[in-house]
């Protein structure tokens, strides 16, 4: 990404985003990274994927329910809509797995994110290099 400059008007994140930023994004090829944290098995493969820190302040009791299982490169929500999903539905979605998690749905959500990522489907909001920031709307 490009920094914060005011006078380019390179302001938000989607104006931020270099080409080579957004072939990464539309990719999925910077979630790469990633598998490094499933090897030092601070992540796993199929999970709620993490959220900044600043938002813990702001689940309720049953979004903060998204903490009781390692965070995950893809989950629920990224097979269902990705970035277009309403922050109210992800948490819905992040609860639904943590309620049914299995090494069936595991191996479904796996499936369904090859799809998803071959397709490109949902990479993100209108504006946004990913989505709203929580907080911000339900957006």
């Amino acid at each position: 990404m490009r920094k914060l400059d005011e006078e380019r008007s390179w302001v938000t994140d989607e104006q931020r985003l270099t080409r080579f930023g957004r072939t990464l994004r539309s990719t999925s090829l910077d979630e790469l990274p990633s598998l490094w944290n499933v090897l030092r098995g601070d992540m796993s493969f199929v999970g709620p994927r993490p959220l900044l820190v600043e938002y813990l302040e702001q689940y309720s009791p049953a979004q903060a329910r998204r903490h009781e299982v390692r965070p995950g490169i893809t989950g629920l929500a990224q097979v269902n809509g990705r970035n277009h999903v309403r922050w109210s539905e992800r948490f819905t979605l992040d609860v639904a797995y943590i309620e049914n998690r299995g090494f069936w749905m595991d191996a479904r959500i796996l499936c369904a994110t090859v799809r998803t990522v071959f397709t490109r489907q949902g990479i993100s909001q209108d504006g946004h290099a990913t989505m709203k920031r929580f907080g911000e709307g339900d957006g």
